[in-house]
């Protein structure tokens, strides 16, 4: 297993420090395996085993610890046991029921240290929130980024000879779940795993989480927002899309599931920012999928639409950076992304490659924009590098895997 760094280091920074560790992101992304790794730091501290606690709520050996009453009992006794401090760890916590209270008392109750994993953004939302206020820190986890995959295919005897070009095409295709580069690089064995993850990931943490009477109603409008990943569009645009199908469809129940998929971290909403009058746009957002694998195995790999493949992977590389991500709107011209993280901002634009016919296109929305930020545009030329008008030009698999 190879531990992924970015994650440890912000568990590390927050080791016995008085805050619930929640690691947050969609199933099948890694998060089981960085807990694996924090509980084997714990350990390497010098923290005997009994005053460990381990649950993994998606195994039935936990089965009856699905309450809250239960695993309080479970953790008080574990808390009898141990030698001073208990450190804590609780995977896919949403299986537990009213899990929030227990969590809450065993941080009253106990010398203890807590890290819990979880599928769904509701984690984070209602009474959790107020029961622990100021206590506790959410680490986002994500489908590997390209640098990581780079580490992962170099350790698998199967993919150690691609080149980088290879492995940034594979990347595009299979996309960032580790768990790919365990299926002896067989391109139908990846692609059924992925279908498995998306299957999974619609019944358990969408359809009956969120008690959805229709799932084909609710496949239909998945498949309409992974086809148009990269594209602007309205809940009434997809009412309409559904309507001309055949199905009566309203935009109130569009926003249902859409909200639904996003709580499960399978699609992100990307608001339009208006650059001149700084306020967000309702209407018109983007969406953007959590794996570009779980979309090819869905709806298959089409070249034609690499322009919103690469946004897709320049947006979720932004989200690892700690940015906070917009579409921006320029007059009447479109930037690709408006990232802002604390005081400093980035503008990018996205394309697959510059020629004499889209370089005017693609550079001047952003040499209309009167600040002093940094402004880049992205693209798979590899030859170029250049500067215009104090806007770079970068290569995208360099933006990629810089530090």
């Amino acid at each position: 297993m190879i531990a992924r760094e970015q994650y440890m280091k912000q568990i590390r920074d927050f080791i016995d420090k008085p805050v619930v560790k929640i690691i947050t992101g969609m199933r099948r992304c890694g998060k089981s395996v960085i807990m694996d790794f924090a509980r084997e730091e714990i350990r390497q501290r010098g923290v005997s085993e009994k005053n460990i606690f381990y649950a993994n709520f998606e195994s039935l050996a936990y089965e009856d610890l699905k309450n809250y009453k239960a695993l309080y009992c479970a953790v008080t006794q574990a808390a009898k046991e141990a030698d001073g401090k208990l450190y804590i760890f609780l995977d896919e916590i949403q299986e537990v029921t009213a899990w929030e209270k227990a969590i809450n008392s065993f941080r009253v109750d106990f010398d203890c240290d807590i890290y819990v994993t979880g599928s769904n953004a509701k984690l984070l939302s209602g009474e959790l929130a107020t029961l622990l206020s100021g206590r506790y820190v959410e680490i986002r986890v994500y489908p590997l980024s390209f640098a990581e995959y780079l580490d992962f295919a170099q350790s698998n005897e199967d993919e150690k000879n691609f080149t980088m070009q290879e492995n940034f095409s594979n990347y595009l295709r299979f996309g960032g779940l580790p768990g790919i580069h365990q299926m002896k690089w067989d391109e139908k064995r990846i692609m059924q795993y992925l279908t498995d993850i998306y299957n999974s990931v619609l019944l358990n943490d969408v359809i009956k989480r969120n008690k959805i009477r229709d799932p084909a109603l609710l496949e239909s409008i998945v498949h309409y927002l992974m086809d148009n990943i990269g594209n602007t569009f309205s809940a009434k645009t997809v009412s309409d899309f559904i309507k001309n199908q055949g199905r009566k469809l309203s935009t109130e129940t569009v926003y249902t599931y859409i909200k639904a998929l996003e709580s499960a971290f399978l699609l992100y909403k990307v608001p339009r920012f208006d650059i001149k009058g700084k306020r967000l746009l309702e209407t018109q957002e983007k969406y953007y999928i959590s794996d570009l694998g779980l979309r090819h195995a869905v709806m298959g790999y089409r070249d034609n639409d690499i322009g919103g493949v690469l946004e897709n992977v320049v947006f979720l590389e932004l989200l690892r950076r700690d940015w906070s991500v917009n579409i921006g709107k320029q007059d009447v011209a479109e930037v690709d992304f408006v990232a802002n993280r604390t005081d400093d901002r980035l503008y990018v634009q996205v394309c697959y490659i510059l020629t004499e016919d889209n370089t005017k296109r693609e550079f001047h929305p952003l040499e209309s924009i009167a600040d002093h930020y940094e402004k880049v545009v992205l693209s798979t030329d590899s030859l170029m590098n250049f500067n215009r008008n104090g806007i770079r030009q970068k290569n995208i698999v360099d933006f990629l895997i810089q530090a």
